[in-house]
């Protein structure tokens, strides 16, 4: 073999090392891209499944999506109504049970006067007599609550299809629906996402979003029945619950606010220690809890609002909020005449709500927190239901 001139042998020399690195560099990249399209993006034990749930009103089908973590905790919702149709956690002992009022498929949903589990908006809770004024324009709606409006109108959000997108590495499903200008008779056209994320530590977070192209008033919330006893307790008067509120909202006999924030001491209304629900209920004036309470130190940053233990289970529901107000609301137009799921009868006392919450009637209420969003401005609440179990 012919001996190749210095400078020829440098070159090549040179032109190995370069192909070297090169190769190696090349095995570096195929041994990361390996490495990156065997990494799941989702978290390792949690899942996302969908199936059909039947059909809406329209006869749009509907689906029925399945979060569950690490923990084995399940949380199903469909996107008809946004509605958590089940909670399925863990009592003191493992055993795993449903802790959400609901139904079996979209039918038992239609048309869901209790509003299980569902969406509830343009605007949760009452608005006195149905109207409400914006830059000297007033605004009529639906009296579906005697001469009141309530959640929404005759057809709120619980009761409409939304579009849904998963999000597996939130371990999340995304809800968004359209509300059109005077819908319900609410000005503006209106955007709303709820995202509802099942996390590690077995809690339901849920994160809503609007925006609006014309000023209006915006409350929403989750309207689920607990029942903690998972069906062993067939009413929720033993759950023990603490609320961190010394104030309410004093209503009238229509449940509309007077304006006044009354102090719950010395009151059937005071849960600022652990108390049994069903320990003051006669004393009440009504046949049971339907009041907004007010958050101490509400409304400004996630702030814990709520603890709710049931001893036959040891199960634990904890509930935190950016939202300034609670409602409690224990079930008493519960009447047995709907059967749920596993063939259960729904009587008076069935489940408890604690729906977060803007204030009963703040668009009408100059004292209350502030409940209209306007074009460019963005609507941002966070609530999370968090699950665990005692020992003792």
């Amino acid at each position: 073999m012919k001996k190749q001139p210095l400078r020829h042998q440098l070159l090549l020399a040179l032109f190995g090392i370069l192909s070297t690195a090169g190769l190696n560099s090349c095995n570096n990249t195929e041994q990361h891209m390996a490495q990156t399209a065997t990494v799941d993006t989702e978290k390792p034990g949690t899942t996302i499944t969908k199936e059909s749930f039947g059909t809406a009103p329209n006869g749009e089908e509907v689906q029925l999506y399945t979060l569950t973590n690490e923990n084995g905790v399940q949380v199903k919702i469909t996107n008809y109504g946004a509605i958590v149709t089940s909670i399925i956690t863990p009592d003191r002992e493992g055993n795993m049970g449903d802790v959400a009022l609901g139904f079996d498929n979209a039918s038992g949903y239609v048309p869901n006067d209790p509003h299980f589990g569902g969406i509830v908006g343009r605007y949760a809770n009452r608005i006195a007599n149905g109207k409400f004024t914006i830059d000297g324009q007033e605004y009529k709606l639906a009296t579906n609550d005697g001469p009141n409006h309530l959640h929404g109108g005759n057809i709120g959000f619980d009761r409409v299809v939304w579009k849904a997108e998963e999000l597996p590495e939130q371990n999340a499903i995304k809800l968004t629906y359209v509300s059109k200008d005077m819908e319900e008779g609410y000005p503006g056209n209106l955007t709303a996402i709820v995202t509802y994320s099942l996390t590690e530590d077995n809690g339901l977070k849920i994160d809503y979003e609007a925006t609006s192209d014309k000023a209006t008033p915006v409350n929403l919330t989750n309207h689920s029945y607990f029942n903690l006893s998972a069906g062993q307790q067939k009413d929720i008067l033993n759950h023990v619950v603490q609320l961190n509120a010394d104030k309410f909202t004093a209503p009238d006999k229509a449940l509309i606010p007077t304006g006044e924030l009354a102090s719950v001491k010395g009151t059937p209304y005071d849960f600022t220690t652990p108390q049994p629900v069903g320990t003051r209920i006669n004393n009440l004036q009504g046949y049971g809890y339907d009041l907004n309470y007010v958050i101490n130190n509400g409304g400004e940053k996630l702030t814990q609002a709520a603890t709710v233990y049931e001893p036959t289970t040891g199960r634990v529901m904890e509930v935190f909020t950016t939202q300034p107000g609670i409602q409690l609301y224990t079930a008493y137009h519960l009447d047995g005449s709907l059967t749920g799921k596993n063939k259960t009868t729904y009587n008076s006392f069935g489940g408890l709500c604690l729906e977060a919450q803007h204030f009963p009637d703040s668009p009408n209420q100059p004292g209350f927190p502030n409940t209209v969003i306007k074009p460019g401005e963005k609507y941002h609440e966070t609530t999370i239901y968090k699950f665990s179990a005692r020992k003792e």
